[in-house]
């Protein structure tokens, strides 16, 4: 977990990892990080993240074709994931997560879940779960899939990266403190230097994300937000469960038949967020990636105005 503290901003744009941890790395800004809690990448298993069906029957019909993930009733099958999944939020005790849904309301943050219901390369029909972010301050843990790309893994150029930043806006500060105009030639050399050196490292951010689909083809998060028009992508793109779940499908070679996805707990923000609601994919941050990653796929009818 990155510890970040902003001290002046203009005209930026964050890669957010979860609800109140942002790398803001773009234009001119002067920003601080400690970095001395870091995640360890988790070296969990395959089958760690694949929940079997064990009472599936015919009473559970598969679905024939995928639905449109941005308005969607969830299908009968999806809906027995997600009741497996929220038993196993009630029950589970390898994490501490706050969701606010007892008496303690300090630092509760509600969390976006989905699950994919799957067919394995061997015929078995279960589920695969993410969370949108990050979940009690981590990337990993068991039952849920690994994040498309891991921005606070220990030893990763994003620490190097933001270890030069911290040094370069350290050497700025204590110029600007000396108040000495013979320093500000060099001071804005440094701020120069600052910046190229933020858009390079926001730019290597977003080429770590490189999305799957079924016919095997990879695309960098700048590629596809910029066949969809965008400048950069969005703060926070690639991080929401769909595209993680989808991700994993592909790499494992899943065939997937069924998306949900639901809010846990209760918004720190915004009464939009209901906790146990079902929620369609966000549009802003996943419509160009999901168009890449489920290009082929047979899905239901497209509503009326959608593209």
């Amino acid at each position: 977990m990155l510890d970040l503290q902003l001290l002046s901003l203009n005209k930026f744009s964050c890669c957010i990892f979860d609800v109140g941890y942002a790398c803001c790395i773009q234009q001119d800004f002067v920003i601080e990080v400690s970095l001395s809690l870091l995640l360890t990448p988790s070296t969990l298993p395959a089958d760690t993240f694949f929940t079997p069906f064990e009472d599936f029957t015919a009473d559970y019909p598969l679905p024939d074709k995928f639905g449109f993930p941005f308005q969607y009733e969830p299908h009968p099958i999806s809906l027995l994931a997600v009741k497996m999944l929220q038993t196993h939020l009630g029950n589970q005790q390898d994490w501490d997560h706050n969701f606010g849904l007892t008496n303690d309301m300090e630092n509760v943050i509600g969390k976006m879940f989905g699950v994919l219901v799957v067919e394995t390369e061997q015929a078995q029909i279960g589920y695969i779960a993410a969370f949108s972010g990050k979940l009690a301050g981590g990337n990993h843990h068991p039952k849920f899939v690994p994040p498309i790309f891991d921005g606070v893994a220990k030893d990763g150029f994003l620490n190097t990266g933001m270890t030069a930043l911290s040094k370069m806006n350290d050497e700025i500060r204590m110029l600007e403190k000396l108040e000495n105009e013979a320093f500000a030639t060099e001071i804005t050399d440094l701020k120069v230097l600052r910046k190229k050196h933020s858009v390079s490292l926001q730019n290597e951010i977003f080429d770590q994300y490189k999305f799957l689909n079924q016919a095997g083809e990879h695309k960098s998060l700048r590629t596809i937000f910029a066949d969809a028009s965008y400048k950069n992508p969005p703060a926070g793109a690639g991080e929401c469960a769909a595209p993680k779940l989808l991700q994993y499908a592909f790499q494992n070679k899943m065939k997937p038949l069924a998306l949900a996805e639901f809010w846990w707990g209760k918004s720190p923000k915004s009464a939009f967020w209901k906790h146990g609601h079902f929620y369609p994919a966000c549009r802003e941050k996943c419509a160009p990636i999901l168009a890449h990653m489920l290009a082929g796929i047979e899905m239901d009818a497209v509503p009326a105005g959608e593209n």
